[in-house]
């Protein structure tokens, strides 16, 4: 369990942060841009998961989200835990995504999708503002994805974490249209409406 009983500590006052091995990496490094794009995804969720309370299977919804948020904190320590030779087994001291969380997110789509009828245009983010949130936190999902593999171009990452985000977009969108009436609200896209 984290205890913290003082929030500021100075150590950052040269522009560097400390990562979980102990070694202290720029603020500006790729490594922090990624953790930085997954905490803004996990704000944006949160704001998301306010507007969910009185949408239909609301509850159910909330508690999807909140599962995320939560691996969203385990996503930010596995890309806080440099892994020179590209090993990302986790252990009692190092906590990394596994194969089985983007597996789930995966399954989590395919049962929200089964309440859809198939697309037949591109849709806008909008609708409800609950869809339009969960819109929003897709949109900052995919800048997270893009730090992420501008990481990975750099150093080793793992692969379950590059699999889980891109697989969460993917879910925030099935989401998004779930929450617009099963799609029944959403915002189509009419291409070249206002030529």
């Amino acid at each position: 369990m984290v205890k913290l009983t003082k929030i500021y500590t100075r150590t950052g006052d040269d522009g560097t942060t400390g990562l979980v091995d102990g070694s202290r990496c720029p603020k500006h490094s790729a490594r922090i841009a990624a953790i930085g794009a997954v905490d803004e995804a996990n704000s944006a969720i949160g704001l998301a998961v306010c507007a969910i309370d009185g949408a239909i299977d609301g509850e159910a919804h909330r508690a999807l989200l909140t599962r995320i948020q939560n691996d969203l904190f385990d996503l930010g320590a596995d890309l806080a835990t440099p892994s020179d030779g590209g090993d990302f087994a986790p252990s009692e001291m190092v906590l990394r995504i596994v194969p089985a969380q983007p597996q789930w997110i995966e399954a989590q789509i395919d049962a929200l999708n089964e309440r859809l009828d198939p697309l037949t245009s591109f849709v806008l983010p909008g609708g409800s503002e609950a869809a339009a949130r969960v819109h929003v936190a897709r949109a900052t999902t995919r800048a997270a994805e893009r730090a992420m593999t501008a990481l990975a171009g750099e150093t080793p990452t793992n692969p379950a974490a590059l699999a889980y985000i891109n697989r969460l977009s993917d879910l925030l969108f099935v989401l998004a249209r779930v929450l617009n009436d099963n799609g029944s609200a959403d915002v189509k896209w009419i291409p070249g409406a206002n030529r």
